[in-house]
């Protein structure tokens, strides 16, 4: 539906296409007789702002109808006009106003939208000892500045699109050309705009749609909350995604070692960086595979018990009524309560939570006989091995409970199953034409310099192959 010119026709218009109580309309004069109706949102506009750069300029204005010349004398350094009444009640719901006057056919989004957002600050879950502190916020205009702080290059690509039927949620494409491959971008781009959904509240309604296999247990697109991981992933040949309301920041494509990697990582000397991440990796797989052992070993294999901690398990499981694998169920599912009850209760009574279950709940436990002392000792190391590589958490708790109960029913040769479907299953992926196991698989020997193996600076000249590139070359030697 297009404006007509005729003032009261259009905002009656316009309120049939958006009569929700809450928009509301201001009409005015100028001094030369001009009839104005300015239409805007009123819990998300700033009305001081509408006030200052719109309705008092115009109060004076003497010049015609004419969109061009009141579009001079409004203040406002963001303003544009528009004749689809459709297009203008999206910008009044994303709380800019709209400007209707007399004799026009076209409206003028004016940019006032009052911005509520909170302060710059590191992000809780990625803490870093060394290296930049701040973090995303919910602001998409505040997180492409932080960005743009950093790569302020005339490559750098940020293309807007709106997401979402009914929430028309701004997203952010971000890339650099000449490095990242034209395919994936346009992959990337492609799949945003075919996304047909309601209400898009956080970047991870988006990675359904943008992972290949939507269904994986494994994770298929990168995840940051830090502009300086983002922006270096970006300038290896990747793009970013951006949603507006979500602090969270997408990257595609994504490889699995990403998430044994730290952003400190590139802040301390290199032979560091290689220990913990290999720590990282070690303490995974014990997360994962010590709690089927310790099953697959009472049940079918004692011999994988050196003699003295047999004594010691026997000694400690004889009064026990509950089978190995029912007893370490058990145990991992307390602690799965546990866990989600601190989480979601007040931060106060969270603490005081883990204390007591940890504490009380356990001691009492082992004393009334229910579960093994080994049982809750590997139980509370397994899941401390896995908040190592926290961006896996929910996949690798699921594969510890797999693991499980594959060791529960036919010991060692269960876990040596799964773990080969788990491989064959990693080696098949991938997302973006890229696999996500690379550099291992397919075996690229350059990208094995800034894997779990962190060379120097000066080594890492080339963009990594695995991510492919129209520039390979990052770092030149004179």
């Amino acid at each position: 539906m297009k404006i007509c010119g005729s003032l009261k026709k259009d905002v009656e218009a316009f309120k049939k296409v958006l009569p929700a109580e809450d928009i509301l309309t201001f009409d005015f004069v100028s001094e030369k007789g001009l009839s104005f109706t300015a239409i805007f949102a009123d819990p998300i506009t700033d009305k001081e702002l509408l006030g200052e750069q719109v309705i008092r300029p115009l109060l004076h204005y003497e010049g015609k109808a004419c969109a061009q010349d009141v579009g001079e004398k409004i203040t406002s350094p963001e303003k544009r006009t528009e004749t689809d009444l459709t297009k203008l009640a999206e910008e009044v719901l994303a709380g800019n106003p709209v400007l209707f006057f007399e004799g026009m056919d076209e409206g003028i989004i004016v940019g006032t939208k009052k911005v509520f957002v909170r302060a710059i600050a590191e992000p809780t879950t990625d803490v870093a000892l060394k290296g930049p502190r701040e973090g995303f916020i919910e602001d998409i205009k505040i997180n492409t500045s932080l960005v743009r702080r950093r790569l302020k290059s005339p490559d750098l690509r940020i293309e807007f699109l709106k997401v979402g039927r009914r929430s028309q949620t701004y997203v952010a494409l971000c890339y650099l050309a000449g490095i990242s491959l034209e395919n994936v971008v346009k992959e990337a781009r492609q799949k945003l705009k075919e996304i047909d959904i309601d209400i898009v509240p956080d970047s991870s309604y988006l990675t359904h749609f943008l992972s290949s296999r939507p269904y994986s247990l494994l994770k298929q697109i990168g995840t940051t909350e830090k502009p300086d991981i983002f922006c270096a992933k970006i300038a290896e040949g990747r793009v970013g995604i951006l949603v507006d309301g979500s602090p969270i920041a997408l990257t595609a494509p994504y490889l699995i070692v990403e998430d044994f990697q730290s952003s400190e990582d590139y802040f301390v000397p290199s032979y560091r960086a290689t220990f913990t991440r290999l720590l990282r990796l070690l303490a995974l797989i014990v997360a994962i595979y010590l709690p089927a052992f310790y099953i697959a070993g009472q049940l079918f294999k004692l011999q994988l018990f050196p003699v003295r901690l047999l004594l010691t398990i026997a000694g400690s499981i004889r009064d026990i009524p509950f089978s190995p694998s029912l007893e370490m169920l058990l145990v991992l599912f307390v602690l799965e309560v546990l866990n989600e009850a601190s989480i979601r209760m007040p931060k106060y009574v969270g603490m005081a939570l883990s204390v007591v279950g940890a504490l009380v709940l356990g001691e009492t436990a082992v004393s009334a006989g229910f579960v093994s002392t080994p049982a809750i000792i590997i139980i509370a190391f397994s899941g401390i091995g896995l908040y190592a590589v926290p961006n896996l958490l929910e996949q690798t708790s699921v594969l510890r409970l797999v693991m499980l109960l594959a060791a529960g029913s036919v010991g060692t040769y269960g876990i040596i199953l799964a773990t080969g479907f788990v491989l064959f299953y990693l080696v098949t992926a991938e997302n973006f034409s890229t696999p996500v196991l690379a550099p291992f698989s397919p075996l690229i020997p350059k990208d094995l310099r800034d894997s779990l193996v962190k060379y120097d600076v000066g080594s890492l000249r080339t963009r990594p192959a695995s991510i492919g590139s129209k520039n390979k070359r990052r770092l030149r030697h004179e």
